[in-house]
């Protein structure tokens, strides 16, 4: 009997030091302290420490307590009594159709019209012939100090002899003399589709200003020179360097031109090199040139055929939720979609003919099992859908199969009372931030003022998130909507959304994180600083719950973890980051003016 007992004990000593081998550190991997952290959840609101282990976090107190679960591995970092809240979740905007990101002149977050134009002229004199000097969106005119869009003549004197595009959202766009001959402006060789203006001067000369809708500046920006492999990915890297610096450690691709899985090469690239610094789920569209079959059965056909994929699936083997596929979206049918410019009136499609596609489309996503997501700008387009999913459902059971409506922007109460009966999400954005003053001279301010329905929306119950929408109608930068959102401000300080439509800082924040990981049905993994949560956080420049609320629209993040690695880090985390490719092209505007306008921190 004791020599049994002595072999037992020796086994199970043998077994203890073989897992001491394999986990030589029984101590946490990272632990920050001296922290305000907003943690999300109810029984434990707030803490000053947490602690992180195999990219997951796993205790949250005091500092003296998790300081305890210390040994030599563990990489210690002092907040210096910084809030530190959840990372940032944007469930909704179009980072893959920015492949050429590194050859584009940003505006996003310029303060002035006047330094806007000097940074076409010096990016000129850098472009090579046969490059284009392009801003393509992600600006506002109420942004400006000017409080205007640049004129024709301004952009001609800015790059005279250079290509030039400016895009203002999916409503505008400006070519200079040299790109007019480019397209062929005013000949034969440009082919306008029904209801694209082309501006023209009193003497009856076309300016080089196009009004035009979504699928009109796809097809012109095609034309354009495409760039090379490794400057896509170049592209991508340097994008999400822009997106950890708001604090996001989780976009949603909500659908690209170039699908799956042609155009994800560049995240397969930075994935094998170990390099996506993000969570990157994805939205696929099925894009076609193909009048004879619909987009739906293109993308039926891709997941289930060309290049098979499941719901949920995940293809980034580097990182949990690194790169899994979401369902389709956003645009069902290029016949029912909704082009959204506030500058003009709504356009409503034919009741019968969204009714017919809808119907159509939503029980095959249904029999499929394929979650989905609709933009549906306007009310008016809203309630035919919904009609016809009425009918769907009726022979063809949803069964907890998520789907959502993108932007909603004008939605009524009766429309939102049928999205909660069918178990729908809304993903918000903050269009009306960018563009709400366009949005009050075509509908009249009080209708702005209610737009979208926050008050509503918040008593209705239905999962919600806020988004941007990024990158050709706003920027990429979370903090624009939140702000809007808190103080009712749009970029140019004019109040336009009413006081008791307004969202409490909490709630705001809560829209990106624990709101927007329910549109990837990741609610119990994220949003939260809790145990068993990804250990996704951030740490901010100031603190959001009491500085100023005129404040909160220049919030950045000081450090950034995903999974327990740092991503981004500046001032005394500055050495935490990690180092980035060399950015391509070597004439980039990048590497001048950075991707974002932001301020000193």
């Amino acid at each position: 009997m004791k020599k049994a007992f002595t072999l037992l004990a020796t086994a199970i000593f043998s077994l203890g030091l073989h897992a001491q081998s394999v986990n030589s550190s029984a101590g946490a991997d990272m632990i920050v302290y001296h922290a305000k952290i907003t943690t999300q959840t109810a029984a434990q609101p707030e803490a000053s420490a947490l602690a992180v282990k195999a990219g997951r976090i796993y205790a949250v107190g005091a500092d003296n307590e998790i300081l305890s679960l210390k040994d030599g591995h563990t990489k210690l970092i002092d907040a210096d009594g910084r809030r530190l809240i959840p990372g940032l979740e944007d469930s909704h905007m179009h980072p893959l159709n920015e492949r050429n990101f590194t050859q584009k002149v940003k505006w996003d977050g310029v303060p002035t019209l006047k330094r806007a134009l000097e940074m076409l002229t010096e990016q000129s004199a850098r472009t090579p012939e046969g490059q284009w000097v392009k801003v393509t969106g992600a600006w506002s005119p109420y942004q400006f100090k000017e409080n205007r869009e640049p004129t024709i003549e301004e952009l001609n004197k800015a790059v005279p002899d250079k290509l030039l595009w400016v895009q203002y959202a999916y409503n505008k766009l400006w070519l200079n003399k040299p790109a007019m001959k480019f397209f062929g402006i005013g000949t034969p060789k440009f082919k306008a589709d029904p209801g694209t203006v082309l501006q023209k001067d009193s003497k009856g000369n076309y300016t080089g200003i196009i009004e035009a809708n979504t699928f009109v500046f796809v097809a012109l920006d095609a034309m354009m020179p495409t760039p090379t492999a490794e400057e896509e990915i170049s592209s991508l890297e340097y994008l999400i360097r822009d997106l950890n610096h708001f604090g996001l450690t989780t976009v949603i691709e909500n659908s690209s031109v170039i699908p799956y899985p042609q155009g994800h090469a560049p995240i397969e690239a930075l994935i094998k090199a170990n390099r996506m610094n993000i969570r990157f789920p994805f939205v696929d569209l099925g894009f076609n040139y193909d009048p004879n079959k619909s987009w739906v059965d293109t993308e039926i056909e891709r997941v289930t055929r060309t290049s098979p994929i499941s719901p949920g699936q995940n293809l980034n083997p580097n990182m949990e939720h690194g790169h899994e596929y979401e369902g389709t979206g956003e645009v069902i049918s290029p016949e029912v979609h909704d082009h959204e410019n506030f500058d003009k009136p709504a356009i409503i499609i034919p009741y019968e003919t969204m009714k017919k596609y809808a119907e159509e489309y939503i029980r095959k996503f249904i029999e499929k099992r394929i979650p989905f997501r609709a933009h549906m700008s306007y009310n008016e387009n809203l309630t035919p859908f919904l009609d016809a999913f009425e009918e769907v459902v009726k022979t063809t059971p949803l069964d907890g199969m998520r789907w959502a409506v993108e932007h909603a922007e004008t939605l009524s109460d009766e429309n939102i009372a049928r999205i909660k009966k069918l178990g729908g999400g809304i993903a918000l954005d903050n269009k009306m931030a960018l563009h709400g003053e366009s949005f009050a001279k075509t509908y009249g301010l009080d209708k702005a003022m209610y737009t979208p329905r926050f008050g509503a929306l918040k008593k209705s119950g239905i999962p919600l998130s806020l988004t941007t929408d990024a990158f050709r109608v706003s920027p990429a930068n979370p903090w624009t909507g939140i702000s809007w959102a808190v103080t009712g401000k749009s970029v140019s300080g004019k109040v336009i959304l009413a006081e008791d439509n307004r969202l409490t800082r909490e709630e705001a924040l809560k829209l990106y994180t624990t709101g927007a990981a329910w549109f990837e049905n990741e609610e119990n993994e994220k949003g939260r600083i809790a145990p068993g949560n990804l250990a996704d956080f951030v740490l901010l420049s100031d603190d959001y719950f009491t500085i100023p609320e005129d404040d909160i629209k220049g919030l950045t993040s000081v450090l950034t973890v995903l999974g327990g690695k740092v991503v981004w880090g500046s001032g005394k985390y500055s050495g935490l980051s990690p180092q980035l490719g060399e950015v391509l092209p070597s004439w980039s505007p990048i590497k001048y003016f950075g991707g974002y306008y932001f301020k000193k921190q």
